[in-house]
C-alpha cells in the first residue's frame, strides 16, 4: 500500500515518495510534503537548470544553487527559468 501526504507544491492529497530524495532536513521536508508528480516536475527543472546553466552535480556550490531552488520550486513557487532559456518543441 503506498503511503499518501499532502502535497505542498500540488496543494492536494497525493501519492508521496518512496524514499528521502534529498540529503538533510530539506530531504525530509521533501519526503514528508511532497508527491511524487511534483518531485517528477522539480526533476524535469532540475534537468533544465543543469543544462541551461552548465552546472556540474559535483561541485559544492552548484548542489548549492540547486538546493535552494529546489525549495523554491516545491514550497515557495518563485522558482524561475534561467535568462533567454526557450523551451524546445514539443
Amino acid at each position: 500500500m503506498s503511503r499518501t501526504v499532502f502535497c505542498e507544491y500540488e496543494k492536494r492529497e497525493t501519492e508521496g515518495l518512496d524514499f528521502v530524495p534529498w540529503p538533510g532536513e530539506l530531504g525530509k521536508r521533501v519526503f514528508a510534503g511532497i508527491g511524487k508528480q511534483a518531485w517528477q516536475a522539480w526533476l524535469a527543472h532540475q534537468t533544465m537548470l543543469i543544462n541551461e546553466n552548465r552546472l556540474s552535480p559535483l561541485d559544492p556550490k552548484h548542489r548549492a544553487f540547486l538546493e535552494g531552488e529546489m525549495e523554491k520550486f516545491l514550497f515557495g513557487g518563485g522558482a524561475e527559468k534561467p535568462a533567454g532559456y526557450v523551451a524546445p518543441d514539443a
